[in-house]
């Protein structure tokens, strides 16, 4: 069964996290109506990998937010869906986003978790972040945002940026009062925490958000967000 959905992916080198992705979403019991990839750079195993899947693969420059806002204007159906390619979605994320906005929701994203066995890291960082929502802070694109394509475009979409697109657009998909956290789960690749150390990283990405807060363009945070750096690296 199809719903009325479009998956919206941005990659860029990382055709191997789209192919796990695809094939988890080709065995849930309700389907999107489209899954459009949009790609940074040109990449031929991700062409047959997008035809084998008949998804719709868009190449362009790498800047995840031009790359999502592409996707956006792509996409033929009236919700759209934005999924970063090494997460992965709840089983039943269509069916809960529908539902959702069949009761009043125009936008909205999943709970945060971390993939893999459970470990207690995990589980506090994961409390910590829907705490820091919960008390009105900021929820990323890891978290899956979904919005309807007119909200999408009234609130002026995402910015053509490499990090901290989300965030002007979610800020003002809140302030309609109608975004919604659903309790679903989306888990999110631990690679950079347990190459950085889950602490470390931690750290590194609130004071990214601090600087970006404090008016460090996101063109000069995107190049520290690969790696841990020490404050003195980034002065806001």
């Amino acid at each position: 069964m199809s719903s009325g959905v479009s998956l919206i992916v941005p990659v860029l080198d990382d055709t191997a996290a789209v192919s796990v992705l695809l094939e988890r979403v080709a065995a849930w019991p309700r389907a999107p109506r489209e899954i459009v990839i949009v790609s940074g750079a040109r990449d031929a195993e991700l062409a047959r990998l997008c035809a084998a899947h008949g998804c719709q693969l868009i190449e362009t420059a790498a800047n995840r937010g031009a790359q999502l806002d592409r996707g956006a204007a792509a996409a033929s159906s009236p919700l759209l869906w934005f999924v970063h390619a090494d997460t992965q979605p709840p089983e039943l994320a269509l069916a809960a986003i529908e539902q959702a906005v069949a009761t009043g929701a125009e936008s909205g994203c999943f709970r945060f978790d971390f993939q893999g066995p459970p470990q207690w890291r995990k589980s506090l960082l994961a409390r910590l972040v829907a705490l820091r929502i919960h008390m009105g802070g900021m929820p990323y694109g890891d978290q899956s945002l979904f919005v309807l394509r007119d909200v999408y475009a009234q609130c002026g979409g995402f910015a053509h940026q490499p990090l901290f697109e989300e965030v002007e657009l979610v800020r003002r998909l809140r302030h309609r009062g109608t975004f919604r956290a659903l309790p679903g789960r989306i888990r999110v690749s631990t690679r950079r925490w347990e190459r950085d150390g889950w602490w470390s990283r931690s750290c590194h990405n609130r004071w990214l958000a601090l600087c970006h807060m404090l008016g460090v363009p996101a063109q000069r945070l995107a190049g520290a967000y690969s790696r841990p750096r020490t404050r003195t690296d980034i002065e806001p």
